[in-house]
């Protein structure tokens, strides 16, 4: 799990995503374990990420190289996964200028779960996460505009990073303007 925020306004959208991936080997039990500190936010820094694998004897892999955002035909796509006894389970983001999109997709089935219009700020990433950033945006966002909300968004990547190890430093940020439907980018994903 990971990160990705976006805010959908009247005049554009913008959207932030982590490039952060961790694949855990070991004992199940021991994994979740350490899932379940890290991902609850026990875990603050890599080296207590590394040192809290090395004493339940779990093998972890962290890549900060993953591109969980683009842009496809106008809209901004963002998409954070999980492994749940090798099933592979992915929430993806849909946003352009006024209308956003949210579905859940498990193999090759998509599903779409919400669709919207207005302004909004929505995070995608696991509850500890998630909180993070839903309280940088209450205690920053006055009714502003897309400028703030990029600030804002960048202030919860930078806040998270330093509260969680499920999240790295490095961050894309993505930008647009169109108001494009995002329903064309979400059938042509349903189709494929």
């Amino acid at each position: 799990m990971s990160l990705v925020i976006a805010f959908i306004g009247k005049n554009g959208a913008v959207m932030a995503g982590d490039m952060r991936e961790i694949t855990f080997d070991g004992e199940r039990v021991y994994r979740e374990k350490l899932e379940k500190e890290l991902y609850n936010g026990a875990i603050v820094s890599d080296e207590e990420l590394e040192k809290k694998a090395s004493e339940l004897g779990v093998e972890i892999t962290v890549r900060d190289d993953k591109n969980k955002i683009e842009e496809r035909d106008g809209v901004l796509v963002g998409e954070v996964s999980s492994n749940e006894g090798g099933v592979v389970r992915k929430r993806r983001l849909y946003v352009s200028a006024g209308n956003y999109a949210i579905a859940e997709v498990e193999g090759s089935k998509v599903r779409v779960t919400a669709q919207g219009k207005g302004s909004n700020f929505i995070a995608f990433g696991n509850d500890t996460t998630k909180a993070i950033a839903d309280k940088c945006f209450k205690d920053n966002w006055k009714k502003g505009n897309l400028q703030l909300a990029v600030k804002i968004i960048m202030l919860a990547m930078e806040t998270t990073a330093r509260k969680t190890a499920s999240v790295s430093k490095k961050y894309i940020l993505l930008q647009t303007a169109s108001k494009v439907d995002v329903s064309g980018v979400v059938e042509k994903d349903l189709k494929d």
